[in-house]
């Protein structure tokens, strides 16, 4: 006797089962580490406004390769260049991303439903992912658009940006998500692949980072703010004494 087994059919067809799976969650934690490794590397980098204009625009001529140009200042089309290529990732991890995402609106009450009738941390943790996600699909290529059209960087035309040009509020929105998403994918990531048995210990880590990261990058707005508020217009680039 032949015993048939009824799967339920998913938004994109011969998706489940298929070899194409198996390499998208590869692709799919691969580009979310780089993402999230760069996103820890870049509220850092931001945060050294904290220490003053002269830390800040020293970081950002290092980062630029000010130490390969004869008057010690930066190549801004490193800037463009990195950013074309964190928006390629982007885009490669938003595709492969997609298939996880419920895609009508019965989905979504379902999810809803099983997210009520059960407390497993786990869960709770993909769906927040699942919602900054959501956000972050609209939030992320204004971002970094931004910074291909424009990749001017320093103390004064950085809080031009976010002060005069009210990018602020771009930023207030796009900090927490992607703060989150970040953080829970790479917790994920690790349980995923067997990076780690002590999940308790490392959601505890995850939730210190989230913490962390919001307040530093939330300094770092307010920085800009006050910087661009005694700036007048037009700005003049931050010269070092």
């Amino acid at each position: 006797m032949t015993v048939r087994t009824l799967l339920p059919e998913t938004s994109i067809p011969g998706i489940v089962g298929h070899p194409w799976s198996a390499k998208a969650d590869k692709i799919q934690s691969v580009t979310g580490i780089l993402l999230g490794c760069f996103l820890l590397a870049h509220l850092h980098f931001e945060s050294s406004i904290l220490l003053g204009k002269e830390a800040f625009y020293q970081v950002v001529q290092i980062l630029e390769g000010g130490m390969f140009s004869e008057t010690g200042h930066g190549f801004p089309v490193v800037t463009k260049v990195f950013s074309v290529f964190i928006l390629i990732v982007v885009m490669l991890h938003a595709a492969v991303a997609l298939r996880r995402f419920p895609a009508q609106l019965g989905q979504w009450r379902a999810l809803r439903r099983h997210m009520n009738g059960i407390n497993h941390k786990d869960s709770h943790a993909w769906f927040w992912q699942l919602v900054t996600g959501f956000i972050l699909f609209f939030l992320a290529p204004v971002h970094v658009f931004t910074m291909i059209t424009n990749p001017e960087i320093g103390p004064h035309l950085s809080a031009e940006r976010v002060y005069h040009a009210n990018a602020w509020l771009l930023y207030a929105l796009l900090l927490p998500a992607v703060v989150i998403h970040a953080m829970i994918g790479l917790y994920r990531v690790a349980v995923k692949w067997g990076l780690t048995a002590n999940r308790r210990g490392l959601r505890k880590i995850i939730k210190v980072l989230i913490i962390y990261l919001i307040v530093i990058g939330s300094l770092s707005l307010l920085s800009y703010m006050i910087i661009g508020s005694d700036l007048a217009l037009p700005v003049q680039p931050f010269v070092p004494e």
